[in-house]
């Protein structure tokens, strides 16, 4: 059995994490919290149902007081007691869903953000970069936050909103049930417009409106992540014409889900209103007391109970509108839980050494384009290979195989005679270590962000580390030298943030080390003294570079050159040189390059106008 064949049956054999969120509907993720759930909505229909205590306790003063007769004074007082008792007991039992209902949300958010966490530490790097920064922050942030109403408030009220005005039917049938029934008038004609709110294209309608609300937030972010650079090309005006189209379109899609549901929404709030359900009750009331059919005091209970009947169908308004944006939160949050993670090995392989082979690799990131197209290549230990290239001829994904960012499609990455995907994890990111251009630092202190895999070294190992990469300098020119905290007491500049990152590989004493163009960032001096601090302890690294300069390119024991996903040359520097080949192409085109800015530095300090 091959790589590939090895890769194809671990991929069928593993199963897609069933003791995650992914794959579960919002039921089963609330499954584990069943009794606290079952908790808030019996605690809510208590409360809810408690609290008819003082309108029943109303409506019977009110026929006690109307009766022929004496007042009977003692069931007078018993009925103001039970109505405060009802009362009293409403507050508390409401008080207890509510804060508990509210414990169980946080629970249940903190089980979402986790699992997304999780889910986002194991999914391939290449996968962030089909994402919109705008639309992922919102899953994590806002679709989260989504579920609160659904847990904290919607299953207690919606049941609460039933049990309520059951008892007040039950109650009202045993005094008349023709007026009962005609009090039910307005709910059963609101209840004939809710399927009008199901129809697939208010549900589409809806679904096109958090796209938009999506896209405005994409635009935001986007904008005020990439100011600098807008405003430096004068590109403002574009970049703000980007985020008025979205607000725009916005603004079209809203307009259409409003004039869809406006009718119905119009005619439910008609039904449901106060002044209609009392019309309806005394329009009904009336007739039957003019006919003899209802003593004049019946008609009370009626028209303080009567409006409480119109509850659930409120509820379900209110409730529907929850459960549905619950859901399509729920379902843009499993979106994210079922991304495939790269899969961990059953019976992990510990690598022999530290020899890199890439065989017949082929990669792409999607099945239409293949980025990557049959790569052969060995990193020796204690070699620097060179990579080299056009842009966009494969070299930072090459580059990414090796920490095993992504798997390839074909062929296979092999370390110390043991495929990648065979290495577990935590091993493999003890054997290889990376730096890339676009550097993310930590919000913490100087000293955690190097320490960064090694979070036990002593502060001599990290100083050492910051010397090495020349940053160790700027470093202590800081407000709290190694103690200043990234973000909040310094913004560092990119230079400085690469030389951090470079002091952390170095920390990380890594026998195998990715570099896409780290000292991009980096001054000619700088990038010695690193290159230097590369080669020195014990000459045994591998190493692996994404050059521009000439200077890296020439250090390098092999160079290997790119074009369209394949090695066209590889060979010493020298070797290349004599071919007369790309290589020596891209020497030449770096070489004037270098000798135009020479010579257009030189006229500048001299006071000539550059060239």
């Amino acid at each position: 059995m091959n790589a590939t064949d090895l890769a194809e049956a671990r991929e069928k054999s593993t199963p897609p994490d069933a003791g995650s969120a992914a794959g579960q509907s919002l039921a089963g993720l609330l499954r584990p919290y069943g009794w606290s759930f079952a908790a808030v909505v019996l605690l809510q229909v208590i409360g809810a149902v408690a609290g008819l205590a003082p309108l029943l306790a109303v409506v019977e003063l009110g026929r006690a007081l109307l009766a022929p007769g004496p007042i009977d004074h003692g069931h007078v007082w018993t009925v103001v007691i039970a109505g405060a008792v009802g009362l009293f007991v409403r507050l508390l039992f409401t008080a207890a869903s509510s804060g508990l209902g509210h414990v169980l949300d946080g629970q249940v958010q903190l089980t979402f953000r986790r699992q997304l966490a999780a889910r986002l530490g194991r999914v391939p790097v290449g996968w962030f970069s089909r994402r919109r920064t705008g639309e992922l922050a919102k899953v994590v942030g806002e679709d989260v936050s989504a579920v609160h109403p659904f847990v904290a408030h919607t299953p207690g009220e919606l049941v609460s909103a039933f049990a309520v005005p059951l008892v007040s039917l039950i109650y009202l049938f045993t005094i008349d049930w023709r007026l009962t029934l005609i009090t039910l008038i307005p709910v059963v004609l609101a209840v004939s417009l809710v399927p009008l709110l199901m129809l697939p294209a208010r549900l589409r309608e809806q679904e096109e409106f958090d796209a938009a609300m999506g896209r405005i937030a994409s635009s935001v972010v986007e904008f005020v992540q990439g100011i600098a650079v807008v405003k430096a090309f004068g590109g403002s005006e574009r970049a703000h014409r980007t985020f008025l189209t979205a607000a725009d379109d916005f603004v079209s899609v809203f307009s259409r889900w409003v004039r869809g549901m406006s009718v119905v929404a119009a005619g439910m709030q008609l039904a449901l209103s106060p002044p209609f359900v009392l019309l309806v009750v005394l329009i009904g009331g009336a007739a039957l007391i003019t006919s003899g059919g209802m003593a004049p005091a019946d008609l009370l209970p009626f028209l303080l109970l009567g409006l409480g009947l119109t509850a659930p169908v409120a509820a379900l308004g209110h409730g529907f509108d929850d459960m549905q944006a619950a859901r399509r939160a729920v379902g843009r949050i499993k979106e994210v839980l079922e991304v495939r993670s790269l899969p961990e090995p059953e019976q992990p392989v510990a690598p022999r050494g530290h020899r890199v082979e890439l065989r017949d690799v082929r990669f792409g990131y999607d099945d239409d384009h293949e980025v990557l197209r049959g790569i052969d290549l060995v990193l020796e230990p204690g070699t620097v290979t060179a990579i080299v290239g056009p842009s966009g001829s494969g070299k930072s994904t090459l580059v990414q195989l090796l920490p095993r960012f992504f798997d390839p499609t074909h062929g296979s990455v092999v370390l110390g005679g043991a495929d990648l995907r065979e290495i577990d994890s935590r091993e493999l990111y003890r054997m290889v270590s990376f730096v890339f251009q676009d550097v993310r630092l930590l919000r913490a202190s100087v000293a955690d962000n190097i320490a960064l895999a090694i979070p036990d070294a002593d502060r001599d190992e990290v100083i050492r580390a910051a010397r090495l990469a020349n940053i160790h300098d700027r470093i202590v020119e800081l407000p709290r030298g190694y103690e200043t905290v990234i973000g909040e007491d310094v913004r560092l500049s990119g230079g400085e943030a690469q030389r951090i990152s470079i002091a952390r590989a170095l920390l990380a004493d890594a026998p195998v080390l990715v570099l896409d163009e780290a000292t991009a960032f980096a001054d000619p001096q700088t990038e010695q003294a690193v290159r230097r601090a590369l080669a020195t302890p014990g000459g045994d690294r591998s190493i692996l570079v994404i050059a521009h300069r000439l200077e890296t390119v020439a250090d390098a024991d092999t160079v290997v050159v790119l074009e369209n996903g394949k090695i066209v040359e590889r060979g010493r520097p020298a070797e290349l040189l004599a071919q007369n080949g790309e290589f020596a192409a891209f020497w030449r085109s770096h070489r004037s390059a270098a000798a135009d800015e020479t010579e257009t530095r030189a006229g500048v300090l001299q006071g000539d106008e550059p060239r």
